[in-house]
């Protein structure tokens, strides 16, 4: 297997920094030109304003393209490069130009400085998410996730039985309580998405804090003789099972979710919402079930998110606190990074012999 096998085996396990001399520029910018040329592109848009009137702003935008493509062929001339030159690598000049030069047309156009300092952040802000999403091979992991989603859902409802009996009395007695139902239905919708908010940044927090401990011990496990991660390998490394363990709470809190719906519809009824003093909501949805009728409201799905979101929390807590948890889930993940680690023991070998056989960057073949 030659060099370039092992590295995109790399990729596709979604742990691109196993690739030596992984470098922002030739690997993770210059991977991602097309999508930033597009959006430098598209940002001609930026010399329109609302206020103006459809033909003024066709023309602006029109002038905009014109100004951008200018503004291009002039910084490639001061790179000395020709003119309509295309950049073979994306480095910080690179990176600059397409930080700075869209956001002069809103200062052309308009001398919109709020404009001006929105673009600025905005491309600045692209840049990070294309570093993380490309340079950490983040979709790559998502898509490994997902290949063992039935895994991670066996393994989610194995332990979920473990901890039921605690989850579920704790869970059923704050289902069923008057205060709860008054606090999700009342609460304004924008609160509903804090609160949401709040328990997944706590949930993924937890997450997050485990993690080092975890790469350490998965490295010593599969790591073998080989020379150890460097730091940014073992962030992707942790990057990785963070998303795995995500996708688990995940899946257990939509799971927790969908029989809360259904257990409030058929057991809270309107009766027991009017001795609450419960509002349905906005909206409401009824429907027949064995001659009786049973109502999906808005309060309904209010108060069951909340519940998946508070037993989500619960559950992340769970795998990272119990050391019976924590062992399986790392068994599970080991047997997978283990190869992943045998393929960098031989491409690191295979490099290492090549730079042998190299002699004035010419290969000889052996």
């Amino acid at each position: 297997m030659e060099l370039a096998d092992y590295e995109r085996t790399f990729r596709r396990s979604g742990l691109p920094l196993f690739i030596e001399d992984y470098s922002a520029s030739s690997d993770v910018f210059t991977r991602a030109a097309p999508f930033l040329a597009l959006v430098f592109i598209a940002e001609m848009l930026g010399a329109i304003d609302l206020d103006w009137p459809v033909l003024v702003n066709v023309i602006a935008a029109v002038g905009g393209l014109a100004v951008l493509i200018m503004a291009f062929g002039l910084f490639n001339r001061l790179l000395g490069r020709e003119f309509w030159t295309l950049p073979q690598r994306i480095g910080p000049p690179e990176l600059a130009a397409f930080v700075f030069i869209p956001a002069l047309l809103p200062l052309i156009f308009g001398g919109q400085l709020r404009q001006v300092l929105l673009v600025i952040a905005g491309n600045a802000l692209l840049l990070g998410l294309v570093y993380l999403v490309v340079g950490y091979g983040l979709l790559a992991t998502v898509f490994w996730s997902l290949t063992r989603v039935a895994d991670e859902l066996a393994d989610s409802l194995v332990r979920l039985v473990r901890a039921l009996p605690l989850l579920l009395v704790f869970s059923l007695v704050l289902f069923l309580n008057a205060e709860m139902w008054q606090v999700f239905s009342t609460m304004p919708r924008a609160f509903v998405w804090l609160v949401g908010g709040l328990f997944v940044g706590l949930g993924g927090l937890f997450l997050i804090l485990r993690i080092p401990g975890q790469v350490r011990h998965l490295e010593d496990d599969v790591r073998g003789d080989t020379p150890p991660l460097s730091r940014r390998q073992r962030a992707n490394v942790g990057l990785t099972l963070v998303i795995s363990q995500a996708l688990q709470v995940f899946v257990v809190s939509v799971g927790i979710g969908l029989f809360f719906v259904a257990f409030g519809a058929l057991a809270v009824g309107g009766e027991v919402r009017a001795a609450w003093d419960v509002t349905d909501g906005m909206w409401s949805y009824r429907l027949e079930l064995l001659g009786n009728e049973i109502l999906i409201t808005e309060a309904l799905l209010r108060v069951a998110a909340g519940m998946a979101a508070i037993t989500g929390l619960y559950y992340a807590i769970s795998i990272l606190t119990d050391a019976t948890y924590r062992e399986e889930f790392l068994e599970g993940v080991t047997a997978e990074m283990s190869e992943v680690f045998e393929a960098r023991a031989r491409y690191l070998e295979l490099r290492q012999a090549a730079g042998v056989a190299d002699v004035a960057g010419v290969r000889i073949p052996e």
